[in-house]
This record gives C-alpha cells, sequence and structure tokens, in this order.
C-alpha cells in the first residue's frame, strides 16, 4: 500500500466527506429511535436532550475508507489482515459500546471486554513481528500492549466530555501520527491515521458547540482502540529507544493528562475512578471562566503542541531533540499540577 501524499490527502478528504454526510443521518435515525443523552445527571453540561449514534458514522466511515483504500492499492492477503487486525477488535469494541449506548452497562464488563482485546491485539502484534517498539522479553511485551490498548481505549472514552473536544483532539493527534508515518514510510498505520482524522474532522462538522449529535461509547470506545493500536505499531525508527517511546505518549499526552488527573482527583476523594464526574479538564478549565469553544480550542493547542515535539523527536534530525522530549515532559507534570489544584466540583 503505497501512496502519494496527494493520494493520502484524497483518501482524507474523502472520508472527511462521506463521515460529514452520513452523520446527520445517523443523527435523524438516533432521533426515531430515541437513542438520546438526556440532561438527567448533575455531570451532563447539555441543556436538553442530544442524539447518540455519532460513533457509528465514524465507524463506518473509517472502515469502508479503509478497505476502499486496499481494494485501491494493494488488496493482498497479508495487507488486509495487517487492517483486519486493528479494525475488528476497534468493531467489536463499539458494538459493545453501541449496546451501552442504548441499553446501559456496569463499568466491569466493559473493562473485561477491553482487556480481552488488549489480549489478542497483543497476540496478533507480537506473533506477527508488527509492534512498533518491542523489548527483547516477551512478557514485557505483553504486559505493556495490553495496558496500553485498554487504558488508551478508556483515556478517550473517559475525555469524550465535551462538545468537539475528544473529536477535534483525536483529529489532531491523527494528523500528527500521519505525519510521522508518512515521513517513516509507514504506509499502512499513515493510511489508516490519515482515515480517522478525515473521519473525526467530518463528525467535528456536527460534534463541535453546540453539539447536535455525540459520538457516544461506540465512537470513543473505537476511537480508543484505533489511536491505541496505531501509536503503538508505530515505529519511529530512532534510537535510542527512550527516545522512540516518547513518540506514543508525547501524541497521547492530553488524554493521558486527563485521565491521570480524573483517577488522582478521585482516588484522593475516596471515590471510584469509573465514577463519572465533572472534574476533567475540560470542566476544570470551564470552571476557570473559559466559554465551550475556548476549551475546546485549548484541548486541540495542547494536543498538537505535543504532536509537534513528538514529530521533532523522531522526524527531524536536531540535537534539541531530546531537551524537547524533557521539556515536554516537564511541562506535562506542570499541567497537572496545575488542573490537580483547580477545584474538582463547582463551589
Amino acid at each position: 500500500m503505497d501512496f502519494s501524499l496527494t493520494q493520502y490527502l484524497i483518501l482524507g478528504a474523502s472520508t472527511f466527506l462521506f463521515v460529514g454526510v452520513l452523520t446527520p443521518v445517523m443523527r435523524k435515525i438516533a432521533l426515531n429511535i430515541g437513542a438520546v443523552d438526556s440532561p438527567n445527571l448533575e455531570r451532563k453540561t447539555q441543556k436538553e436532550p442530544i442524539p447518540y449514534l455519532g460513533g457509528v458514522a465514524i465507524a463506518i466511515g473509517i472502515t469502508v475508507a479503509s478497505f476502499a483504500a486496499l481494494l485501491y492499492s494493494d488488496f493482498s492477503r497479508d495487507t488486509f489482515n495487517k487492517a483486519l487486525s486493528v479494525l475488528l477488535p476497534a468493531f467489536l469494541i463499539a458494538a459493545m459500546g453501541l449496546y451501552d449506548d442504548l441499553k446501559g452497562l456496569q463499568p466491569w464488563p466493559r473493562l473485561v471486554a477491553q482487556a480481552i482485546a488488549g489480549i489478542a491485539v497483543a497476540i496478533y502484534l507480537i506473533q506477527n513481528g508488527t509492534l512498533g517498539q518491542a523489548f527483547n522479553n516477551r512478557l514485557i511485551d505483553y504486559a505493556i500492549t495490553i495496558i496500553w490498548v485498554v487504558g488508551i481505549c478508556n483515556s478517550i472514552n473517559f475525555f469524550d466530555n465535551l462538545d468537539g473536544g475528544a473529536s477535534g483532539t483525536v483529529s489532531v493527534i491523527s494528523i500528527f501520527l500521519f505525519a510521522i508515518a508518512f515521513n517513516q514510510g509507514q504506509s499502512l498505520v499513515g493510511a489508516l491515521a490519515i482515515v480517522t482524522a478525515g473521519a473525526t474532522l467530518g463528525f467535528l462538522i456536527w460534534n463541535k458547540t453546540p453539539a447536535k449529535i455525540y459520538m457516544g461509547d461506540a465512537g470513543a470506545l473505537f476511537l480508543g482502540i484505533m489511536i491505541a493500536v496505531l501509536t503503538i505499531r508505530l515505529n519511529p525508527k530512532v534510537g535510542p529507544q527512550g527516545r522512540a517511546l516518547s513518540v506514543p505518549l508525547l501524541l497521547m499526552a492530553v488524554p493521558i493528562l486527563d485521565t491521570t488527573t480524573v483517577v488522582i482527583s478521585r482516588l484522593s476523594r475516596g471515590i471510584s475512578p469509573f465514577t463519572g464526574g465533572r472534574d476533567h479538564l475540560s470542566h476544570r478549565l470551564m470552571r476557570k471562566g473559559l466559554g465551550r469553544k475556548t476549551t475546546a480550542y485549548v484541548l486541540w493547542g495542547l494536543a498538537a503542541a505535543f504532536g509537534s515535539i513528538a514529530y521533532l523527536a523522531c522526524c527531524v534530525t536536531s540535537d534539541f531533540a531530546i531537551p524537547a522530549i524533557v521539556a515536554s515532559g516537564v511541562i506535562w507534570l506542570g499541567l497537572l499540577s496545575i488542573f490537580l489544584r483547580i477545584p474538582a466540583a463547582d463551589q
């Protein structure tokens, strides 16, 4: 699967248009079947019911565009299996998320399903030697892969709490992921990343403030698996290994920051991390006086800043790469400290 930059951009634009058109269709379906998110809990920020099923449009758009690209370029068994190794677990988790959106699920069944998906992904990547950064220990490889997949899947799901917040941030992450993969000649990761960027941007048209539709757990979990697998399959091809390992962490720095802030805050208050609440980065920024749009822009900007360091770390030969990585780590810890100091609830 070898594309020129122009072909990649056409692929991303086509996915953008497809999802942009499909999303309002899914919105009508959601309204007809009553699949709406009602403001019936204190943690809900919307003032009126908002339809779900936006995630279904994202999942369909990414899947159709991905296999269409395979048909166009190289529909071999090998490339099909590699694409399926990303899309199949994402689709299965999205199906569980859709059931959760429509019927409701407790946290533990969702966590078990994510763990099973993580194990399946780990087995495939490690057995086929397609793990981006492997250690010299299979046990460590399995443990890190499973933890990463489950952690990022939950992180994106947690992060979906603001109009355009998650979809815009995933778009930014996917764009930088594509840029790195394209620079390193990793065509499959690049193609799936640009498709993900196009799909989330197409959805963002309808999800930005004021949101007309939400992605729901189906979309958040689907994107979580997609981004987790793509970042762990990415091989930055730089040394030392610490510099390479920093790349996925930098790409995912903002969702990880949100999850870390929430988990520390809730544990310190004796609350389960799986309990919903208005203590995410978005809620804390708005509690300091920022509007919804501005809050979304801040989150996107932070994702772009960390993404730029990730690109620098593996695609630019520079003596400033390591200092930039260290500085970004210090900044991340500083942001964590700042956000933890902002009240976790309205006072």
